[in-house]
């Protein structure tokens, strides 16, 4: 089966409501699973559990067929999003604008090609959909 990967910050704020939006339309479109994905930075303290997750997307947008709810911990949110769509050998992945901007300055960081998606095509075999605003590009 298909998998959606959705990065989405807790509590949902306006922008990742925006992103989890569109990757819930992608998933149903592909008949996939989707992996909504928190990332809790260690530096920040805060501890973020799947139920909290879940019980905010399931208020901001009832019960989701087929989701998974999966929190991790790291030091960067962008590294641990991409270990996420590696271990899970994801599909695709839905993420706003600011963390694709986010994703092209780390990959500067590590390589001149700051093409996400053709990275992610390369190394990850992933589709990365971008979603700015009320529309996805």
């Amino acid at each position: 089966m298909t998998l959606v990967v959705v990065p989405v910050r807790y509590p949902l704020s306006k922008h990742s409501r925006r992103t989890l939006g569109r990757a819930i339309e992608v998933a149903r479109e592909r008949e996939a699973e989707l992996t909504i994905l928190h990332v809790d930075l260690y530096q920040n303290g805060k501890k973020v559990s799947r139920i909290d997750l879940k019980d905010a997307v399931e208020s901001a947008f009832g019960r989701i067929e087929n989701a998974r709810y999966v929190v991790r911990t790291g030091f960067l949110v962008e590294e641990s999003i991409l270990d996420e769509v590696a271990a899970e050998e994801a599909d695709a992945v839905v993420i706003g604008t600011k963390q694709a901007s986010r994703l092209r300055r780390l990959f500067r960081r590590f390589t001149d090609n700051p093409d996400i998606d053709g990275y992610l095509r390369t190394h990850l075999d992933c589709e990365v959909i971008t979603v700015e605003g009320a529309r996805a590009r």
